[in-house]
């Protein structure tokens, strides 16, 4: 698995993939909060916390981590190495969590500079330090689980098509839907309105924003993250048949 892991890594890296996708996470997140007018403007909010952040973070990712994992089985199977990998001395399972944590990897080292808004916003508060920190501590561990479960759904998706446009499209597709698509059928369920919300990764990811860790959230991201893995595991293992 670890030779998987630090191929994934290295082909992100080697490339202009890694740097892009760092680059254009910061830039578009830098300028809707600090440049934009606009309701994810923090400096106009007149409120020092990271809330328009954590609201925008999501659908940006929405966008961003299917275009991480899209190559990830699609390439290999366009280029025909699919065969080479699945006679590796490895079990589907190791395949698929190497490509798993390569992308998560990347995705991770994006959000490490958003970092240094906690010490600007801090800056500005009023005392400066007034800031909520375990509601910033919550959302940035939500924003974790939300990562896992984008990127396990985009991992699942590339293994659908070899074409990469292909595997982006629904990618993105179901990683709106479990955001925020449960949430909107939420509002013609009538009495069962809060069972179809608390579907939606939208519901646990407020939740556990609000600086709660709740066991109930945290099943709730690893059963979609386990489910989506077990999913690409079952496809690789049809290929191998």
């Amino acid at each position: 698995m670890k030779a998987i892991l630090f191929r994934e890594i290295k082909s992100f890296f080697g490339s202009p993939i890694g740097y892009l996708v760092i680059g254009l996470f910061l830039l578009l997140n830098g300028l809707f909060l600090w440049v934009f007018e606009g309701d994810f403007n923090i400096l106009n909010s007149g409120y020092a916390d990271l809330n328009p952040f954590f609201t925008l973070a999501p659908w940006i990712l929405i966008f961003l981590i299917p275009a991480v994992t899209m190559r990830s089985f699609s390439d290999e199977k366009k280029l025909g190495t699919i065969e080479l990998l699945l006679t590796k001395p490895l079990s589907s399972w190791q395949i698929v969590n190497g490509k798993f944590l390569g992308s998560l990897f990347l995705i991770i080292i994006a959000l490490l500079p958003t970092l240094l808004y906690v010490l600007v916003i801090s800056d500005y508060g009023n005392p400066p330090g007034n800031l909520d920190v375990g509601s910033t501590l919550g959302s940035y561990f939500g924003l974790l689980f939300l990562v896992s479960s984008y990127t396990a759904i985009g991992i699942f998706t590339s293994t659908l098509s070899e074409n990469q446009i292909v595997a982006f499209l629904v990618a993105v597709f179901l990683c709106f839907l479990f955001y925020f698509g449960f949430e909107g059928l939420a509002s013609f369920s009538g009495s069962w309105a809060d069972v179809v919300a608390a579907l939606g990764m939208d519901y646990h990811f407020n939740s556990i924003s609000r600086g709660i860790l709740d066991t109930r959230d945290v099943i709730y991201f690893v059963s979609i993250t386990l489910f989506f893995l077990a999913a690409t595991v079952y496809q690789l293992n049809n290929l191998k048949n």
